[in-house]
């Protein structure tokens, strides 16, 4: 038996793997750990092993290290945009410390305070209608133009000084341009403003409005917080003449134009273009900007554009 178990180093191996009784005695440590080792390459062995390269954990390592610094040159450029941000917000500030905002407040606390001071000028401030009732025939283009224009002046009121109370009049909720309004402006249903499908001339007494047109023979003088001014919901391709203002004759209605040629003058343009048609928020803004300065130059000068053909008289000297 000594003889046959020396000779057979393999024979012996495989005994001792498949019958229990051949195991080394449980004293025998060497013999035991030898056998589980055995065992253990056979069960783990990878043909795919041989194929791998002798530094594949040096590999793998040099991989996550490579992506961990991409990954961080990607948050370190993100962090140094924001501080960039940051700066220029601040530095935007310090130009125009008067331009309302407070940089310790939330959105919600200057949100909730800009609400507060619409709501106010219902109660206490000036009056603007635009006029809505006139928009049937506008074609989808000239639709949401008007849709814009409404958007820039809702804009415009929210960071005035001395904020109108706007009412939209002549707006059904069932018709094309409130469907537009809806679509193009976000939070346009959240508008702190009165939207109603009554005529302007039914909703208030005819002797407190003005109708503002540039076809009036009357220049705007000054701004009345008991009087309500009116301003014609079309757009450049819309109108026809004199559409404005014969609806104010029709209702008996004072109206008005702003004092563009009591200030400005005609320039020399490569069009050769001069209007005095402006769009609804551009109307909005001078009256706004005067309302603040209680100067038509600096207010006209704010809304009417270059591209008018329109310049203030003393510019020209």
């Amino acid at each position: 038996m000594d003889c046959e178990w020396e000779g057979s180093p393999q024979r012996a191996d495989s005994r001792a793997l498949q019958d229990p009784e051949g195991l080394p005695e449980a004293g025998d440590e060497n013999g035991l750990s030898e056998s589980f080792q055995l065992l253990q390459m056979d069960v783990e062995y990878d043909p795919q092993e041989k194929s791998r390269p002798a530094n594949s954990a040096v590999w793998s390592s040099k991989n996550v290290q490579r992506k961990q610094r991409h990954w961080e040159r990607i948050v370190s450029s993100k962090k140094s945009k924001r501080k960039q941000e940051r700066e220029r917000r601040k530095a935007k500030r310090a130009e125009d410390p008067g331009n309302g905002t407070c940089p310790q407040h939330s959105k919600r606390f200057l949100k909730a305070l800009t609400k507060e001071k619409l709501l106010e000028a219902k109660h206490s401030g000036p009056r603007l209608c635009v006029d809505l009732s006139m928009t049937q025939h506008m074609s989808k283009k000239e639709l949401s133009r008007l849709a814009g224009q409404i958007r820039r002046l809702y804009g415009s009121n929210k960071k005035a000084s001395r904020p109108f109370w706007i009412y939209l009049t002549g707006f059904s909720t069932d018709s094309p341009l409130y469907e537009e309004c809806l679509r193009m402006n976000d939070g346009f249903s959240a508008y702190v403003l009165d939207v109603t499908e009554e005529d302007c001339f039914s909703l208030f007494p005819l002797e407190t409005l003005v109708y503002l047109t540039p076809d009036s023979e009357h220049p705007l003088e000054d701004i009345d917080l008991s009087t309500v001014y009116i301003i014609g919901g079309l757009v450049d391709e819309s109108i026809q003449k004199k559409v404005t203002f014969q609806k104010a004759r029709e209702y008996s209605v004072k109206t008005a134009r702003l004092p563009i040629q009591e200030h400005m003058i005609r320039c020399q343009n490569e069009k050769n273009f001069h209007s005095k048609i402006l769009a609804i928020n551009q109307v909005f803004d001078i009256l706004s900007a005067y309302l603040e300065t209680r100067d038509w130059p600096e207010a006209l000068k704010k809304g009417v554009s270059p591209g008018k053909g329109y310049i203030l008289r003393n510019s020209v000297e």
